[in-house]
């Protein structure tokens, strides 16, 4: 890692505070004790195993926090967890080391590091000091050098030693004191598990690796010598230097030949892997590597603007927990209904009030299959009830429909406005229990959310803190958690009351504070006529499911599985013996071992055999061809076709996902429970799990009824169109004109009836790259074809369409200045570290190293404004549908909406109007420069949609 670190990481004097700059130089060691436990981790080496195990995470600014946020995490589970004396950083420094200059080839395979991980080391940095943890860096040496100096330090002074690394050339470091720590798998090495994976001793381990080498750090080794040969030489002969003397007694003739042709090669490879022991740390003092120096205040800071909240709820906890806010005046006068007169009161104060705020407890997170367990309502603050319906049979609890039935004329009255946090969650539940609430008003959950679209949570707790100082009473207070948790309706219903009151009080003096903050962004109108109503339609499709066939995906389940099974019979033929399909080391050894296929990516552990390296080898070799489509079954076959019959719900026959408002920081919906959004659209296993997917409203009635699917034709490049305004890109989207085709076209310089399939394939590839950044080496590996000509197709693209490159920078130029992006409704989202843009407008991204290659930020912020853009178009051709359905009393219901399309169950006798109602609307709902597509196709099921 030395050569690749971006920043300049000081020498350890340099990272030492004035208190301890101005300290006596140490004898090495002081402060160490034989009681004291220290861990010292391999900062780099962490670094890279969380990015590249944490899938692409956003701060709330835009910017790649994946790696932060697992180093972070680790950071604080060593703390917490462990409870070290002493934990220190240890990190590489830029520049080349002594093993450079030693061997120019030392590791020169390595590839520059990601820009997405580049960006984020300035983060990890700021939070190692905000915890008050030594940051150690050496010029001229690497991290493991440095693991190696305090461990030797540890281990004079007796101290217990835990080295928090991947790298194997750490275990010549194990001593009775020094042990590694793998953090993933919370194990410790020892001696003892040495010698059962490499048959030595801790002090064999460098000459054992100067005969293997190491092909990650370009160690060249003797040729020919593997690990169970290294080791049966080094525990025969003693050594490397005995060895290499006496290689005329080794056996077989090529192997001696080598020890003898490679011995200075050999005796090379052991100056590279041996650690330095002994590197000088001007300023380093135990004594002050304590663990309670939280700067608990930065911290929390950090952490807010990263998007951790759970991490920094764990951090405080390191602090002795964070210091709370004071809070507002919170007198409350909560109250407990739970008898006839109480209840016949309460409906009487809330029917006289314009506004309420409303919230439920129930059995279950299951909105359509929970059971009611109470209700509670506050309308003004500090003035809440809790109307109990369920609980122990030692407590006095109201019967349940006829307490329904009493605040019926209350909660289906539109007239009484209703707020309340994640009001989704409520509609659902007492739809199920018969009462539809009107009057839908505000939810603090939405409010949030387009107040700051990247933050990761909204939850009720969260916002109480932020906006009003005040601390909820946590769930987890009441009914536990993990195997012990219980359900509320076990809970003293006078244990629930002020729990539950509370949860109507919050949102109701949260609302006021949140609308303020709306007005004053522009986003009252996009939350009161976009979000706010859509709860309701959202709440409906939830109410109604879609119907599943579990016996369709029985059959799907065997047919799969019998699939996977040819599949690794197949691999076992070609690798020649069975192996793991799932462990990677085991398929590592297959692919780069034995079938002698290329290393296409390197990671800190070894070679890599995620799935882009699987697809680039199966132009080589049949079976990584294999092992993907086994992963892609296996992946299907757990996630859909086993685990949907476990989510339809007895009562209905019917699958009840839920649809989340406040998930995707660019407006879209998402799905959960299951997330039906990540079925494949094109492949023929996707279209067999849709095809479980069919028609009828109910689980006993199906025939006379039909599915209907309506989607947006290319959508995003329509709204593209319209924010570019290229003439030749508006032009063909109003002459109907195929873009794929005619982009093909003018690109390769063919007319348009001549456009091969091929050429159409690599301009979809351009026309949706462009929405996402895609850079020439992202579409050469997408297409397979040379870098050189996927840039100049980029190159004739932009030159074809100058619009879209204006857009794009004009684009990035505001979010530059501004911070924020925008969609057409006014959707906003922050995005930080957009670079400066181009000085010249008409050089596209001239303040670049090349067209498109944007970072995360950049491409989120372009991104944004697209696909938000989108989403706001499907949310308002939701609303207008719905309102016509109910006007027109349609039979029909809206069931689904996924990316760009909504399904529909609908008896076929409704089918004409229901196409002719959905086209109108959904192509008329947001006038753009260029006309709206819907293609809308019915049948059985999904698949027949299609």
């Amino acid at each position: 890692m030395a050569d690749d670190a971006p920043i300049a990481a000081p020498k350890a004097a340099d990272l030492l505070t004035s208190e301890q700059k101005s300290a006596p130089e140490p004898a090495a060691g002081r402060g160490l004790t034989g009681d004291s436990t220290v861990y010292v981790v391999d900062c780099h080496s962490l670094i890279f195993q969380v990015f590249h195990a944490i899938p692409e995470m956003t701060s709330p600014g835009g910017e790649p926090v994946n790696a932060v946020y697992g180093f972070t995490r680790d950071l604080v589970y060593l703390l917490q967890e462990k409870r070290p004396s002493a934990l220190v950083c240890a990190f590489d420094t830029p520049g080349p080391t002594f093993r450079k200059t030693l061997y120019d080839g030392y590791k020169a395979d390595r590839g520059a590091m990601p820009e997405e991980l580049r960006s984020q080391l300035p983060k990890i940095e700021a939070v190692v000091d905000a915890m008050g943890l030594p940051r150690l860096g050496e010029a001229d040496y690497e991290a493991d050098d440095l693991l190696a100096t305090l461990a030797r330090q540890c281990d004079e002074a007796g101290a217990r030693c835990f080295l928090v690394t991947g790298d194997k050339d750490c275990r010549q470091l194990i001593t009775k004191n020094v042990s590694i720590y793998n953090i993933r798998k919370d194990l410790v090495y020892t001696a003892g598990e040495l010698m059962g994976d490499w048959g030595i001793e801790p002090e064999q381990v460098v000459d054992f690796q100067a005969l293997v080498g190491d092909k990650v750090d370009c160690v060249p080794g003797v040729p020919l010598i593997g690990p169970k040969i290294a080791a049966e030489l080094i525990n025969e002969f003693g050594d490397l230097e005995n060895l290499l003397a006496n290689a005329d007694k080794v056996k077989g003739a090529k192997r001696k030949q080598n020890l003898v042709e490679f011995a200075d090669q050999a005796r090379l490879s052991k100056k590279l892997v041996r650690l330095e022991p002994q590197v000088p740390l001007e300023g380093f003092d135990w004594a002050l590597c304590r663990v309670d120096a939280q700067d608990g205040e930065r911290m929390g800071e950090l952490f807010s603007g990263y998007g951790f909240r759970g991490l920094a709820e764990k951090a405080a906890e390191l602090t002795g927990g964070a210091a709370a806010e004071p809070e507002a005046d919170w007198d409350v006068n909560y109250r407990l209904v739970n008898t006839s007169e109480a209840l016949a009161e309460l409906v009487v104060t809330l029917s006289e009030q314009e506004r309420i705020a409303l919230d439920t407890e129930t059995t279950s997170l299951n909105a359509r299959t929970a059971e009611i367990v109470g209700l509670s309502f506050a309308w003004a603050p500090g003035e809440a009830a809790y109307v109990a319906i369920r609980g122990p049979a030692t407590d006095r609890v109201l019967d349940p429909a006829a307490t329904l039935d009493a605040l019926r004329p209350v909660l289906e009255n539109p007239a009484i406005e209703k707020i309340g946090q994640n009001l989704k969650y409520d509609l659902t539940v007492l739809r199920a229990a018969g009462v539809r609430v009107e009057g839908v008003a505000f939810d603090t959950m939405i409010a949030s959310y387009l107040l700051d679209a990247g933050e990761r949570t909204h939850n009720l707790d969260h916002l109480a803190q932020r906006y009003l100082g005040h601390t909820n009473t946590k769930i987890e207070e009441l009914i536990g958690k993990g195997k012990n948790q219980k359900r509320m309706d076990t809970v003293s219903v006078a244990a629930v009351s002020d729990y539950a009151a509370e949860d109507a009080d919050v949102p109701l003096r949260l609302a006021p504070i949140l609308q303020d903050r709306l007005d004053e962004r522009g986003l009252s109108t996009l939350c009161d006529d976009v979000e706010t109503p859509l709860v309701g339609v959202l709440s409906e499709m939830e109410y109604h499911g879609v119907r599943v066939d579990a016996e369709r995906l029985g059959e799907l389940s065997e047919r799969f599985a019998e699939r996977m099974q040819t599949l690794a019979e197949e691999i076992e033929e070609l690798a020649g013996h069975p192996f793991n399909l799932a462990s990677p080391k085991q398929l590592a050894e297959v692919l780069f071992q034995e079938l002698r296929l290329p290393v296409v990516k390197k990671t800190k552990t070894g070679p890599s055999t995620d799935a882009s390296v699987l697809e680039q080898l199966a132009d080589l070799h049949p079976l990584p061809r294999l092992i993907v489509e086994h992963r892609q079954y296996a992946k299907l076959k757990g996630t859909y076709v086993d685990a949907l019959p476990l989510l339809i719900a007895p009562e209905t026959g019917r699958l009840h996902c839920s649809f989340n408002q406040v998930v995707a920081a660019t407006g879209r919906l998402s799905s959960s429970d299951p997330n039906l959004q990540n079925i494949p659209i094109r492949t023929e296993e996707g279209r067999l799990i849709r095809s479980a997917f069919v028609a009828g409203p109910s689980k006993e009635k199906s025939e006379g009824w039909k599915l209907l699917a309506a989607d947006y034709s290319q959508i995003e490049l329509r709204v593209l169109a319209h924010y570019s305004e290229d003439e030749t890109l508006c032009r063909a989207f109003a002459e109907q004109q195929d873009i794929h085709t005619l982009v093909a076209s003018q690109v390769n310089g063919v007319p348009i009836d001549s456009v091969t399939s091929e050429q159409r394939r690599g301009a979809k590839a351009v026309n949706f790259g462009i929405i996402y950044g895609q850079s020439a080496f992202g579409l050469a590996k997408s297409l397979g074809i040379p870098k050189d000509e996927a840039a100049r197709f980029i190159d004739e693209y932009f030159a074809r369409y100058p619009g879209v490159g204006e857009f794009m920078n004009e684009t990035l130029e505001r979010c530059h200045r501004e911070g924020r992006v925008e969609t057409l409704l006014g959707r906003q989202r922050k995005v930080e570290g957009v670079r400066r843009p181009a000085v010249d407008k008409d050089a596209l991204f001239d303040a670049r190293p090349a067209p498109l290659q944007m970072t995360l930020p950049e491409r989120t912020a372009v991104n944004t404004v697209i696909q938000g853009t989108a989403a706001d178009l499907i949310k308002l051709a939701m609303l207008a549908i719905d309102r016509r359905m109910k006007a027109e009393g349609f039979a029909a219901k809206m069931i689904l909406q996924i990316h760009d399309e909504l399904v529909f169950d609908c008896p076929e006798e409704e089918l004409e109007r229901l196409t002719n109602l959905v086209r109108e609307e959904m192509q008329s709902v947001l006038p753009l420069r260029v006309p709206l597509a819907v293609d809308i196709a019915t049948g059985d099921n999904w698949a027949e949609c299609k």
